[in-house]
């Protein structure tokens, strides 16, 4: 690490960071702020933090890794910061869980030792053996500053809580060879083993501007050696954190998704197609594109994701990490920063065009008896009027909720044409930008204001709009997430995120929307959840008690809110079995264990 600056360049920073704010990657390093002493919070602000999101006590957390099932219980591995809530001496932070809601949060499973993994331990994945014994593949920052692949076993496979890895004196297993660029070499995925018996994994690099998902193949997990040809390539720039997995459709076919994260956007996408074993090649679908104009899980602040198959629920369940959109500055004041998204359940659409999510069922048991209704309520257009909108009542807090509804459209000739020049070829996030939620439409907007003040000049809105295509007889449906009137506060980064919802709400007009509202995070689906946006938010006056929750249309149309139903949400368990922030416990599987101790961690 570099050496610790003075306080003084300290505050300027933290000056600087208040007005310009930051999206930080999930590996981008503030060298000026590593000391303890500099960013240690003395108190931690818990107004805005979560209550049924999984977030440490305090400090930094980004990426999930190695997510799994082990004897019944539920792993969540993820980079953590111990000593403050800004990135750098990452280790893999560990908890478990019985029910994907309730978590433990044990000591850290994985911490810079030896020379293989000095400078950081950074991303990876779990795989379950043919034995039922899990290992772990992570990327680890060497004595040279490369990125290399290692593995770790756990000590002791009577502990269903797996508390305890031995990093082997063998690893690295995989380095970058000649012609690799060996600082983007990182974030191996889950390893699969084809007809042959041979293990396969994905390596996340690039060559250039080209995004790589490199292929490495082993007999025993221990010998690894590249692949003649890449899975698969883009021109996008580094790809970060792959995911390669199996999907099966209604008729039984097996597909196979891969997903990336866009080092250069901070945004994911993915694609599905083929997988041929006998030549390990990877033809995704005609119709998908690379990049940020292809398919994404969540068109929000949705990052670093990675997936696992639940065998006991025959499920697999997408993580996914949440960044803080305030300053460095303010989450060194607050004490903590990042979050992890709802644990979503992910299937293939019956039609085939794409993935869907939906919320793990557990986190219903967080429901409180608390429960409001609203049924055929009618929300009149504006008709050149001011907004019309109606709260919510009855919710204890509308601060920590869950909603859904559905929304019924009354007249879809009202609908705006979408055939504007402006608008041919643009993505949603643009088009939401431009007719937000403030501005009047024919059909939409309509949707929640979720997180608003008593005077609504704080509010977060969650919202629908519908445009026709030339013909009048096609849709097209745009869903926003915009937070741009959500806080007072100041640095904040409040940009407008939004997906097109590949619905036919010429069938029956309605389209459903189900949101999660969590302090400081807006997580939304719609269409039964083909469509998903996660926002990060800051009031500063809809806090707690404080915040309200309405129901608004923008458009001429008039809309009926065929059914609502919201609850209270209670909080989930996070209990600690360690003091989060100390020490890195005693090393037992490597002689070199307290040579390393001496690094500045």
């Amino acid at each position: 690490m570099a050496a610790v600056r003075t306080l003084q360049a300290f505050f300027l920073f933290a000056l600087v960071a208040l007005l310009i704010p930051l999206s930080e990657a999930s590996h981008k390093v503030f060298a000026d702020l590593q000391s303890l002493d500099a960013v240690e919070a003395t108190q931690v602000d818990d107004k805005l933090r979560t209550g049924f999101h999984f977030q440490p006590p305090k400090h930094w957390i980004n990426d999930p890794n190695g997510v799994m099932q082990y004897k019944g219980v539920y792993h969540l591995f993820y980079q953590y910061n111990p000593k403050s809530a800004v990135w750098g001496n990452i280790v893999w932070a560990h908890a478990v869980s019985k029910d994907l809601v309730n978590w433990e949060i044990l000591e850290p499973a994985i911490y810079p030792t030896a020379p293989f993994d000095e400078n950081g331990c950074w991303s990876g994945s779990a795989t379950i053996l043919p034995d039922g014994k899990p290992v772990i593949m992570y990327t680890g920052i060497d004595a040279d500053g490369r990125q290399v692949q290692n593995v770790a076993y756990p000590k002791d496979l009577s502990d269903p809580y797996l508390r305890e890895w031995v990093k082997p004196e063998y690893n690295p297993v995989i380095a970058p060879d000649a012609g690799v660029n060996a600082t983007a070499f990182r974030d191996p995925t889950t390893a699969w083993r084809g007809p042959d018996g041979v293990w396969r994994l994905v390596i996340g690099t690039k060559d250039n501007h080209r995004g790589i998902a490199a292929l490495y193949r082993s007999r025993d997990f221990v010998h690894w050696a590249p692949a003649q040809r890449a899975l698969h390539t883009g021109d996008t720039g580094m790809w970060e954190c792959p995911d390669f997995y199996p999907v099966t459709d209604g008729d039984g076919n097996t597909r196979h998704v891969l997903k990336v994260s866009l080092d250069l956007t901070r945004y994911e996408y993915y694609t599905f197609g083929e997988y041929d074993h006998g030549a390990d090649t990877y033809a995704p679908d005609a119709t998908l594109a690379d990049g940020d104009g292809g398919l994404r899980y969540d068109y929000g602040d949705f990052y670093a994701s990675k997936t696992f198959l639940d065998t006991g629920k025959n499920r697999r369940v997408l993580w996914g990490w949440a960044n803080e959109s305030d300053s460095v500055a303010d989450d060194v004041r607050k004490g903590w920063a990042g979050v992890q998204a709802i644990p979503r359940k992910l299937w293939l659409a019956p039609d085939g065009k794409q993935l869907m999510q939906w919320p793990v069922a557990e986190i219903e048991s967080l429901r409180g008896s608390n429960h409001v209704n609203v049924t055929d309520k009618m929300v009149n257009g504006n008709s050149g009027r001011a907004v019309n909108y109606f709260e919510v009542k009855g919710l204890a807090t509308a601060a920590q909720a869950d909603v859904e509804a559905t929304f019924q459209v009354m007249d879809l000739d009202k609908a705006e044409v979408f055939d504007d020049a402006a608008w041919r070829g643009a993505d949603a996030q643009t088009v939401c930008a431009a007719k937000g939620a403030d501005g009047k439409g024919g059909v939409g907007p309509f949707g929640l204001w979720v997180l608003a003040s008593d005077d609504l000049k704080e509010r977060t809105a969650v919202f629908f709009r519908v445009f026709k295509r030339d013909d009048g007889k096609k849709h097209v449906v745009l869903m926003c997430n915009d937070p741009s009137r959500s806080s007072y506060g100041e640095g904040l980064y409040k940009p407008t995120f939004a997906g097109f919802v590949d619905v036919d709400i010429a069938a029956n007009g309605k389209i459903p929307l189900r949101t999660l509202i969590d302090h400081s995070v807006v997580e939304s689906f719609g269409g039964h959840g083909k469509t998903a946006i996660l926002s990060r938010v800051y009031p500063t006056k809809a806090i707690g008690d404080k915040a309200r929750l309405f129901v608004f249309n923008n458009g001429e149309s008039d809309v009926k809110v065929t059914n609502l139903n919201a609850y209270d949400m209670g909080s989930a368990k996070i209990i600690t079995e360690t003091k989060i922030g100390s020490d890195y416990p005693a090393q037992s599987d490597t002689k070199t264990a307290q040579r390393n101790r001496k690094i500045d961690i």
